[in-house]
C-alpha cells in the first residue's frame, strides 16, 4: 500500500472514530502494558484498576505479595507470571530508577515483562513519543494491506509503519486498533461492512 492510499483510509477512519489521545501516568501505562499481553482489553482494564487501587506506585506494589497481586489481576492471561513480573519490575524501578518509569526504550526493555509493544505503549501514551506500538490488530492490518510480510516480526512491522506514517502516530495507532477490533478482525474480517473496502488491496476479502 502506498502513502496516498493509506492517507485516504486514515481520513475516513478519523471521521468515523473521532479519536483523542491524552497522556496517562507512566506507572499506570506500564502496568497496563504488562497485563495486556494475550488478554482482552476489558479484562486488562478491570485488572489494572484493581491492582492500581491497591498500590499506585512501585514502592507500594512491593508491599503486596505475589499471591495478593494474582488475586487482583485474575483472570488476565498468565496471571501468575505477570504477578512475578510486576514485582520484579517494581523492585528494579525502585533500586535503579528512583521509583520512576524510565523514558527510553532501552531502559524500558530491561524491565521484566516488558517487550517491544509494552515499551512503545509507555513511550507513546505516557511520554508522548511519536511511535507505533504493534499489537495483534496492527500486525493483522499491516499484513492484509501488504505493508508487511506474513513472517514479519512486530519490530519489523513497526519500522515499515514508521516509514509510511512519519507523524500523528498516536492518533493513527488508535484509529487502526479500533478498526481492527470492529472490522478488520482476525481470523475473519468483516469486509462486507468495511468503510474502506474499496481502498483495501486485500485479495481474500470476506464479502
Amino acid at each position: 500500500m502506498d502513502k496516498r492510499t493509506l492517507n485516504k483510509i486514515i481520513k475516513r477512519l478519523n471521521k468515523l472514530y473521532h479519536i483523542e489521545v491524552r497522556k496517562e501516568p507512566p506507572f499506570e501505562v506500564l502496568i497496563h502494558g504488562i497485563l495486556s499481553h494475550r488478554t482482552k482489553d476489558e479484562t486488562t482494564f478491570s485488572a489494572q484498576e484493581k491492582v492500581l487501587k491497591a498500590a499506585n506506585a512501585p514502592a507500594k506494589m512491593l508491599k503486596l505479595s505475589a499471591k495478593k497481586i494474582q488475586k487482583l489481576i485474575y483472570p488476565v492471561g498468565f496471571y501468575r507470571q505477570k504477578s512475578k513480573n510486576i514485582l520484579k519490575t517494581c523492585k528494579l524501578l525502585v533500586e535503579k530508577f528512583n521509583g520512576e518509569v524510565p523514558k527510553t526504550k532501552e531502559e524500558l526493555m530491561q524491565l521484566p515483562g516488558v517487550g517491544e509493544k509494552t515499551s512503545d505503549i509507555v513511550l507513546l501514551f505516557a511520554y508522548g513519543e511519536n511511535v507505533i506500538p504493534v499489537d495483534s490488530h496492527l500486525a493483522t492490518i499491516s499484513k492484509r494491506w501488504y505493508i508487511a510480510d506474513e513472517k514479519d516480526k512486530p519490530e519489523v512491522i513497526r519500522e515499515k509503519l514508521h516509514k509510511l506514517i512519519p507523524k500523528n502516530r498516536a492518533i493513527i495507532n488508535q484509529l487502526l486498533v479500533q478498526f481492527g477490533k470492529d472490522v478488520c478482525k482476525s481470523p475473519i474480517p468483516k469486509c462486507y461492512s468495511c468503510p474502506v473496502e474499496k481502498l483495501c488491496p486485500f485479495e481474500d476479502k470476506n464479502l
